[in-house]
């Protein structure tokens, strides 16, 4: 048995005080992430704070075009959502490749976003790892390292972050809302989670006592055309080998079939590659103001993928990106391309 006391939460600002004020406290939502690492021993905490029934569970329009998405909207809703759907076809489908139906119907959005990662020394206590036990060392450096990092990763952690809504909402210059013992403050999704460097035990610049209660879309009327691709080892129920996220505008969208377009706008994020979303900035800059065309979309990856480093095992995700980030670039061109 491991003990723990269970609190309910009747507002945010009580869940906020409680956890805050108890480093042994962690918040609980859906508890898809939480329960299995307090069965595997890698977290015990000593109180738990269940935020389900705080009122953060709609996905509401703004005024400015965008949409606002409560912290405790629920995968599956959140993927079926018809503004979803038709605003951010992206995020919908990287929902519904993640997990399992029954996963989803449990799991939120805050929750996804503050994952843990799935490396096999991290949910092995008998091993060494970083960011389970900073200073025991990083065991993925000389053993299984296939699913580890390419991009960013240090000589303490290769680890990489396995949401896949994250790297949706990466793409869609996403803000996250954050509510804390000193207020409530507002920042870029890109911006929430960390690079390893030498304390790959911290995920996100949150705070202890930190909660999310909203994720919000800008207005962004040509991410309709966007789209998730998905890489994995098996059809569903697998975390990605590889994951792109993708949003483009073109200068003749709506043109005549058969035109070359140029790109006006695009939103490239990657998965399954480093330790946090990777926004794919170079990628970006070098589509903008240039045709749609396949040479365009390798020369792209190309520079993204410049700075790749594998380690071990791990080689065949450089062309699998580059590959998956020109499908996915033809997927959104299709009719250009």
């Amino acid at each position: 048995m491991k003990p723990f006391d269970y609190r309910r939460a009747v507002a945010p600002e009580s869940a906020i005080a409680d956890v805050a004020g108890n480093p042994e406290a962690a918040y609980l939502a859906g508890g898809t992430n939480l329960v299995d690492h307090m069965k595997l021993g890698i977290a015990e905490p000593r109180l738990l704070v269940d935020i389900t029934s705080l009122p953060l569970d709609e996905v509401a329009e703004t005024q400015d075009g965008g949409v606002s998405i409560g912290a405790n909207v629920r995968n599956s809703d959140l993927a079926a959502h018809p503004l979803i759907r038709s605003r951010y076809p992206v995020l919908s489908q990287a929902l519904l490749s993640g997990a399992s139906g029954q996963l989803r119907n449990l799991a939120t959005t805050g929750g996804n976003l503050l994952q843990r990662t799935r490396c096999v020394y991290f949910q092995d206590v008998t091993t060494p790892c970083n960011k389970r036990a900073p200073g025991s060392g990083c065991s993925a450096l000389e053993g299984y390292s296939r699913y580890h990092a390419i991009l960013g990763a240090s000589d303490d952690c290769i680890a990489v972050h396995p949401s896949d809504i994250a790297v949706a909402l990466a793409a869609l210059d996403a803000t996250v809302v954050v509510q804390g013992p000193s207020g409530e403050r507002s920042m870029a999704l890109t911006d929430l989670h960390r690079l390893p460097d030498s304390r790959p035990d911290l995920d996100t610049v949150l705070e202890h006592g930190d909660l999310i209660t909203a994720v919000r879309l800008p207005g962004l009327p040509w991410a309709e055309r966007s789209a998730y691709r998905k890489v994995r080892d098996r059809a569903s129920y697998a975390f990605a080998l590889v994951s792109v996220a993708g949003a483009v505008e073109l200068e003749d969208d709506g043109g005549a079939p058969g035109e070359v377009p140029v790109i006006r706008q695009v939103r490239i994020a990657l998965g399954g590659v480093a330790h946090k979303p990777w926004r794919a900035t170079l990628a970006e800059e070098t589509l903008r103001g240039v045709q749609a065309t396949h040479e365009n979309f390798r020369a792209a990856a190309d520079a993204e993928l410049e700075r790749a480093a594998p380690v071990g095992d791990n080689a065949f995700k450089v062309p699998m990106v580059r590959n998956t980030m020109i499908s996915v670039l033809h997927e959104l061109t299709r009719e250009y391309s």
